[in-house]
């Protein structure tokens, strides 16, 4: 008999048969160990934004090369380097080529400065870049050479009003394209 007259209980407060102290400890160690890894891969996934700056080079029409590290415009989604699209007349249009030179076009003025967010599924950064005081991701989106992704829809509702870049033509969504022709 316990003292002040009240007994022990091999039971917890759920129902759950008491193991031990050394259970227990073991048991809330793994849990914290658990939330301390769930922590650990949160931060590498967002990780803290950084800023690289330099002369950078277009891979395709919506990733670059800088400073040695691949990035992927956030934001956007611009046509495959191998995609074409139709002209008004049914004529192939090497639109995917034509979205790497608009942005090789951009990158070739100067340095740029990109602001990385966190890294996509293939470890690349996302990055939204500058050139001055001009977003490019916004640049390719509203001149018709990219597509709202998550983010600058004004300006693809401006483009597609113009009728400018891939809006002048009929073609398949990146995206679609990518599904239907896998590398």
């Amino acid at each position: 008999m316990a003292r002040f007259g009240f007994r022990t209980s091999n039971y917890g407060p759920f129902g759950w048969r008491r193991v031990g102290r050394s259970v227990d400890f073991v048991v809330a160690l793994g849990f914290l160990v658990l939330l301390a890894i769930a922590g650990a891969v949160l931060q590498y996934r967002l990780g803290p934004s950084r800023s690289l700056a330099g002369a950078a080079e277009a891979i395709d029409g919506d990733s670059l090369r800088l400073l040695g590290e691949e990035l992927r415009l956030e934001g956007i989604d611009a046509p495959e380097f191998r995609q074409t699209c139709r002209d008004r007349s049914g004529g192939d249009v090497a639109c995917g080529r034509q979205a790497r030179r608009a942005l090789a076009a951009m990158l070739a003025l100067g340095n740029v400065t990109c602001t990385i967010s966190r890294a996509d599924r293939y470890g690349r950064g996302l990055a939204r870049c500058r050139q001055g005081d001009a977003e490019i991701n916004a640049a390719l989106v509203r001149q018709g050479q990219a597509l709202a992704y998550g983010g600058y829809q004004a300006e693809e509702d401006e483009a597609k009003a113009a009728g400018r870049g891939i809006w002048a033509l009929s073609f398949e969504r990146p995206e679609a394209w990518r599904r239907s022709h896998p590398r």
